[in-house]
C-alpha cells in the first residue's frame, strides 16, 4: 500500500479520453499538474458508473486536476463505457493488473478471489501521494477528495 509523501509508480497504459484519443499514457504525461488516479473493478457496472459520473461532475471544479480511472477492462470497453455516460474522464487499460499490483490496488475481495480494490489517490504535481484511500465507498468519496484539494 502508499501512503502519504510516497512516491507515485510511474506507469505506461494504453488508454482513451473522452475526445476519443487513444494512445499510451504515462503519469509523467501529468508533471506539473495535481492528478486525481482512481482505480475500479469493471466498466458499467452500478458502483463504477456512479464513481464516474460523480468525477465526471466534479471535473469542472476541479480545474486543471487530471482524473485518471484506471481498471482491466479493454481501451474498447473503455471506449464504449465513456460514449454511453458521456464521461469526461481519461480511462486507461490494465489488463495484466501490473499497475493496480503497484499501487496496492489489487487484493483479495469479499468472495476470496483476487481483484481490483476501489482506490483512489491524490498526486501533487511533484509525482508525490497527497493521499491514499483504499477500499473506496463510492457514495461521498468525490465530496472527500475536493476537500483534500
Amino acid at each position: 500500500m502508499l501512503n502519504t509523501g510516497d512516491e507515485a509508480p510511474d506507469f505506461s497504459l494504453p488508454g482513451i479520453d473522452a475526445t476519443g484519443s487513444e494512445r499510451v499514457y504515462s503519469l509523467n504525461d501529468y508533471k506539473d499538474r495535481s492528478v486525481i488516479l482512481y482505480f475500479y473493478p469493471k466498466d458499467d457496472t452500478p458502483g463504477c458508473t456512479e464513481e464516474a459520473l460523480d468525477l465526471t461532475v466534479a471535473s469542472a471544479q476541479l480545474g486543471t486536476v487530471a482524473i485518471i480511472g484506471i481498471s482491466p477492462d479493454s481501451v474498447d470497453s473503455h471506449r464504449k463505457f465513456i460514449a454511453k455516460h458521456d464521461l469526461d474522464l481519461l480511462l486507461l487499460s490494465d489488463t495484466e493488473k501490473k499497475t493496480a499490483a503497484l499501487y496496492g490496488a489489487l487484493g483479495k475481495k469479499k468472495d476470496g478471489a483476487m481483484g481490483i480494490i476501489r482506490s483512489t489517490f491524490l498526486i501533487d504535481p511533484s509525482g508525490k501521494i497527497l493521499k491514499a484511500w483504499y477500499n473506496v465507498k463510492v457514495a461521498g468519496h468525490v465530496e472527500e477528495l475536493i476537500k483534500s484539494l
